[in-house]
């Protein structure tokens, strides 16, 4: 198994950039597909973006599609989620989640963070 710990969410303006990091600690990190959701107040969890274990393929929701992108570095069981001309509805408590399947990245993961608030203001 896996543990896995999110940091860098915080308050920012809409347009305003966020570096969010997932450090992962048990087994190989390099073993494990991750991937981001997040959650807002009333709503459902939903996925956001995935990647692969050796990070060469990434996947993203179309919501975020062209502003957030998400690397790895296995070196230092980190996994990151950039976030690039943030907008209100961005608003959510982000998680990380890992899963040793490297099938489907936008479900079934086995691992989650506590997870990590990023507030967008208008």
């Amino acid at each position: 198994q896996v543990q896995l710990v999110e940091s860098g969410g915080g308050l920012v303006q809409a347009g305003g950039s966020l570096r969010l990091s997932c450090v992962a600690s048990g087994r190989p990190f390099r073993t494990y597909t991750t991937g981001w959701f997040r959650q807002a107040p009333g709503k459902e969890r939903e996925f956001v973006a995935g990647i692969s274990r050796s990070g060469s393929t990434t996947v993203y929701a179309d919501s975020v599609k062209g502003r957030f992108n998400t690397s790895r570095d296995n070196a230092k069981s980190t996994v990151y989620l950039q976030m690039n001309s943030l907008k209100p509805e961005d608003t959510a408590v982000y998680y990380c989640a890992a899963k040793y399947p490297e099938t489907q990245y936008g479900a079934n993961y086995d691992y989650w963070g506590q997870g990590t608030q990023v507030t967008v203001s208008s």
